[in-house]
């Protein structure tokens, strides 16, 4: 259902585009969904950091306000998460998923932040 992509291994201050693509969601579902990226890290329980509602309007984190931008191309069926100003402690697994009425998860993409 979800396929999520862009993670990598990068240094601090370094930015990333995490890409979330919903090929088997149909479009006027894809677009009224909240859209959400969530990250767990090792020993951690799944956290919401950013969430885009009718393409719009977005919340984030606080841990990573002003440094990530959610976004999404409805052409596409796919939910970005830019990221940038990286920290050590953005070392996760990322996930996508509706905030709501959610679907089975994808594997979710890595994200590791060295100093």
């Amino acid at each position: 259902h979800l396929v999520e992509s862009g993670g990598g291994l990068v240094q601090a201050g370094g930015s990333l585009r995490l890409s979330c693509k919903a090929p088997r969601t149909i479009t006027s579902v894809f677009n009224s969904a909240i859209w959400g990226w969530y990250r767990q890290a090792p020993g951690n329980q799944r956290e919401l950091v950013a969430t885009m509602a009718g393409g719009r309007d977005t919340n984030y984190a606080e841990s990573v306000k002003g440094r990530f931008t959610i976004s999404r191309d409805s052409s596409r069926k796919t939910v970005y998460l830019q990221m940038n100003r990286l920290k050590p402690e953005d070392t996760a697994v990322y996930y996508c998923n509706r905030c709501t009425q959610e679907v089975p998860w994808g594997q979710g993409t890595q994200v590791k932040v060295f100093s």
